[in-house]
């Protein structure tokens, strides 16, 4: 389990900063963040993936795939 800090951000998650793929929508960039937020008195986990133009979206973690 990762290491959750300020901001409820997962800081030592082993794929930050490195080029993944959302199978959601088939977009690729880095992965910039990976933040717990509340939704229904769940936590879920959204990553926050940024694109060479620069416009980040946010996905669920588990539609992530790392890029070889």
């Amino acid at each position: 389990m990762s290491t959750v800090g300020s901001f409820f951000h997962e800081e030592d998650h082993p794929w930050l900063q490195r080029t993944v793929r959302d199978v959601a929508n088939r977009g690729e960039g880095k992965l910039t963040a990976i933040v717990h937020e509340k939704s229904n008195g769940r936590i879920i986990r959204v990553a926050h993936i940024r694109p060479p133009s620069g416009v980040e979206w946010t996905t669920a973690v588990n539609n992530i795939q790392l890029v070889p």
